[in-house]
Parts: C-alpha cells; structure tokens; sequence
C-alpha cells in the first residue's frame, strides 16, 4: 500500500510538495509550482495555510 509522505531528499521548506511528487510519480516542480497557482486566487493565505497543516499532519518518510 502506497502511503504519503514528506520528502527528506527533496525539500525546499518541509517537503510537503516533494512528497506528493513522489506519491504520484511526477516533477517536484510541476506540483510546486501548481501550489502557487492554486493558492493565488485564494490571495495566498490560504495556501500557506494548507501548506503548514500539511507539515504538521503528514510524517516525513522513515526510509530516507
């Protein structure tokens, strides 16, 4: 079973968006940069919202 998990190897703050990219098999930058598109419209805070929760609720990957 496939689990998520922040990414130790590639992070640019916590890894949240590494780690995605690696549950779904893509770029790390594709997803970074969909982050901030999406959290535009929003006026950004509540991406960074997102983002910390993130942080807080998805544990970093124990084989890494």
């Amino acid at each position: 079973m496939k689990r998520l998990y922040r990414s130790k190897k590639d992070r640019m703050l916590c890894g949240v968006c590494g780690g995605i990219a690696e549950y779904f098999n893509v770029d790390p930058t594709l997803i970074r940069i969909l982050w901030v598109i999406l959290s535009l419209p929003g006026v950004v805070f509540p991406g960074i919202l997102a983002y910390i929760i993130c942080c807080i609720i998805i544990p970093e990957n124990p084989e890494q």
